[in-house]
C-alpha cells in the first residue's frame, strides 16, 4: 500500500465515525499512526493538505482530488472512496 492508500483508509474510517463526515489533519495523522504505518508526519501532512486535496494549489507533478478542504481546518472526502 502507498501513503495515499493508507491516508484514504484513515479518511474513510474517520468520516464514518463523524456525524458530519468531516475530519481534521491531526485526526488523520493519529489514525494512520495507530494503523501501524510509519510515515513521517510531513509526508501525511503534504498528502492531505496538498497532493490529495482537490481545492489546494497545484504544487506537485502528480495530484489527486481525493479530499476537499472546508477552510476551517476540516476536510471531507471529495467522493466516497
Amino acid at each position: 500500500m502507498t501513503a495515499r492508500d493508507d491516508i484514504l483508509a484513515a479518511a474513510n474510517r474517520l468520516a464514518n465515525r463523524s456525524s458530519d463526515r468531516t475530519f481534521t489533519l491531526a485526526e488523520v495523522i493519529t489514525d494512520v499512526r495507530r494503523s501501524g504505518r510509519r510515515y513521517a508526519e510531513s509526508t501525511i501532512r503534504t498528502h492531505v493538505t496538498s497532493r490529495m486535496c482537490a481545492n489546494a494549489p497545484n504544487h506537485h507533478a502528480v495530484t489527486y482530488d481525493d479530499l476537499y478542504s472546508l477552510g476551517d481546518g476540516r476536510y471531507r472526502l471529495n467522493r466516497e472512496s
